[in-house]
């Protein structure tokens, strides 16, 4: 690679690592994983490495990737929070220890385990916790005191009234509490974190405390960045201190007197891995004696008394014994890999998405191959690669017919997914069922999937409207079904009969249509029949709407099934009326949402998404899922994310809560 060819190469790594350190660090959304990552700026590095002069002053190489965020106040570190220099190999850490070497005859380090979480200080005086911050970008960070207020492993008092003590720490979430998270998303309907380190910073900068409590955050302490009335010599003896000040310091080390005994320690922690209650991306190797730290000092990033090694995502063979198809709500059928039990990540997995045909033939799938695993995040089970196939296999090929009704499968579209033709498909009205009763359509409370089969294997119901038809004496059909519960299924049910309109849209699963393109419909159209009748163009008039979605509303409401379900919804007396229509007129001038679209982005302090977008839609707004040109306002609370930087380029007015809640009060009063 000549000059040029490197520094071009150089600008498009930077451009790349830059966006993906916004993701990572400031949106707490990454798009890939940390090890790909890892590798973008190693080949920066290198570069850098061998062309000197290519070395820019705002090179990512240069810098900590963070930086301090608008929402809350900054705050200045008089020490700054450094990042570390990272390894992938036995042989770069021999490389550092040589360096070590040069100015440190006998080198004593310390490996530990590297915590993947968020990085923060906390101050205290007189032994009072007085002030939390962020790293941000290692000199200026964010003042999070209050959210740090709410972590139980943090103390607010310490066992000594040292003058002053600063302390660095990583706020992480325990696997468990990140596996609970993600179930309560899941259930609500909301983009889950990817992984616990997204989840903890996610949780972390919220403007709430009280979110940042209910989240459950963990902290290690593991270094002592200033000091008053104590003098300290070594991070042995400062991890005892803080340990004695009643920190959680780390769950355990080591100390090592030669490269050799680290190595070893590396791969100790690494076999730890997946077992601990707290996920760990690698090791870090520090110098034990603060003199030392001193005499080798810092690079404008890294300091050279430190290297942490990071391990590749962990990988082991399996035989692919089968694939098994499952058909989705929509008729889609996905493949899902059955393979040998192995050990990955600390857990034993045996399956796997293979997502649709075209992953399987990218990847040159046959049952009975070999196929190298490896959990996405430390978390999901993904197929990475076929490394051998069994002698005369033969490729898989997605079934032309569906596996649960023997229907004809087809794509549509283009699509990558294949879908089965039969809309009475028995897999597909299992999963309609669950999306009928769920939350966000008609939430018929007590209705949970084992009660829904258990109803239809007892040919009690045979569609989601026949849940209308049940009596009290069908319920105590069901195994361990007493009069009470009976009751309240029956009550729950005939309460859903009053629902808005908006949730028996959403309910009938129309492709396409979510719950927000659901109310939109039910806004425009005001009523089940006007909607049923409406044609393309007039659906087309609805922003937010494109050439997908209302072809696939028309479609729908065309079939001879779906005319014969709106009178049935009508005959069973379940509302088919618009009941949230706007309290305020849509063209008042006087009324700040009158005709006006809002894009919602972010956690809001007090309203839920969906409470906000009903208000905004009753005083006469529109809410949009995406931002455009149209947009008239922006709503963002905390963790915004891509939309209001897209708000921002565009010049869209950005609004808080509390400029939100001040429209509120002007549209009230319009009434």
């Amino acid at each position: 690679m000549n000059i040029t060819e490197a520094a071009d190469k150089a600008a498009k790594l930077r451009e790349q690592i830059l966006y993906h350190n916004n993701r990572y660090y400031n949106e707490d959304s990454p798009e890939i994983s940390d090890y790909d990552y890892d590798m973008m700026l190693k080949e920066l590095e290198d570069i850098e490495n061998s062309f000197p002069s290519l070395v820019t002053a705002d090179s990512p190489t240069q810098r900590v990737g963070g930086q301090a965020g608008k929402k809350f106040s900054p705050v200045e570190h008089s020490v700054p929070m450094e990042s570390l220099h990272d390894s992938f190999s036995p042989a770069e850490i021999c490389e550092f220890d040589t360096r070590v070497r040069e100015s440190i005859t006998e080198p004593v380090y310390i490996v530990e385990p590297k915590i993947d979480g968020l990085s923060v200080s906390a101050e205290y005086r007189n032994g009072i916790f007085v002030r939390g911050s962020t790293r941000g970008d290692g000199r200026i960070g964010e003042d999070i005191t209050e959210n740090l207020k709410t972590i139980h492993s943090l103390p607010m008092k310490l066992t000594r009234p040292v003058p002053f003590l600063e302390v660095r720490g990583e706020v992480y979430m325990s696997v468990n509490s990140f596996e609970k998270l993600t179930e309560r998303q899941e259930e609500n309907g909301e983009k889950t974190f990817k992984n616990p380190r997204n989840a903890a910073a996610g949780s972390l900068r919220q403007k709430d405390a009280k979110i940042t409590k209910a989240r459950n955050l963990d902290i290690f302490v593991f270094n002592v960045q200033q000091i008053e009335g104590e003098t300290l010599t070594s991070h042995q003896q400062s991890l005892d201190y803080l340990t004695e000040l009643g920190f959680t310091v780390l769950p355990f080390y080591y100390k090592c007197l030669t490269v050799d005994d680290v190595l070893h320690k590396i791969e100790e922690i690494g076999n730890k891995r997946g077992t601990l209650p707290f996920q760990t991306d690698g090791a870090v190797i520090k110098i034990d004696s603060f003199a030392h730290r001193e005499l080798l000092g810092s690079t404008s990033k890294f300091p050279k008394w430190a290297e942490a090694y990071k391990y590749p995502p962990e990988e082991k063979e399996t035989e692919l014994l089968d694939v098994e198809i499952n058909v989705g709500r929509t008729g889609v059928l996905t493949p899902t890999a059955i393979f040998s039990p192995v050990l990955l990540a600390g857990t034993t997995v045996s399956r796997a998405t293979l997502h649709n045909e075209d992953f399987i033939k990218e990847k040159g799938i046959r049952i009975g191959d070999t196929v190298v695993l490896r959990k996405a995040g430390e978390i999901i089970p993904e197929v990475v690669s076929v490394s051998r196939h069994k002698e005369n296999s033969i490729p898989y090929e997605m079934p032309k017919i569906c596996p649960s009704c023997g229907s004809p499968v087809t794509y549509e579209n283009g699509e990558a997914a294949l879908r089965c033709t039969n809309t009475d498909c028995p897999a597909q009205l299992m999963r309609h069922m669950i999306h009928f009763v769920s939350r966000d359509a008609m939430d018929i409370d007590g209705l949970g999937e084992k009660i829904l089969r258990a109803l239809v294997e007892k040919e009690l119901i045979a569609s989601p409207l026949d849940l209308y038809r049940l009596k009290k004496e069908d319920i105590l059909k069901l195994d361990n079904k007493k009069e009470k519960s009976a009751d309240n299924l029956i009550t729950a049910i005939e309460r859903s009969k009053e629902n808005d309109l908006y949730r028996i849209v959403y309910g009938l699963g129309i492709r396409h249509i979510g719950q927000q393109a659901a109310k939109l419909l039910a806004n425009q159209f005001m009523t089940l029949d006007r909607i049923a009748a409406a044609d393309r163009s007039e659906i087309l008039t609805i922003e937010g709407y494109g050439e997908i979605m209302a072809e696939s509303v028309v479609s729908y409401f065309s079939l001879e099934e779906s005319k014969k379900l709106v009178r049935e919804i009508k005959e069973l007396g379940i509302n088919t009326e618009n009941k949230s229509a706007p309290v305020a007129a849509a063209d008042d001038e006087n009324n700040p949402f009158a005709g006006n679209t809002f894009v919602i982005t972010g956690t809001l302090p007090t309203y839920k998404r969906t409470e906000a977008a009903a208000l905004i839609e009753n005083f006469g707004g529109k809410v949009s899922s995406s931002v455009s040109k149209k947009t008239n306002f922006v709503l963002a609370g905390s963790d915004p994310g891509s939309k209001l930087t897209k708000a921002n380029t565009l010049g869209v007015p950005v609004i808080d809560e509390e400029e939100f809640n001040k429209m509120l009060h002007i549209a009230r009063s319009k009434i």
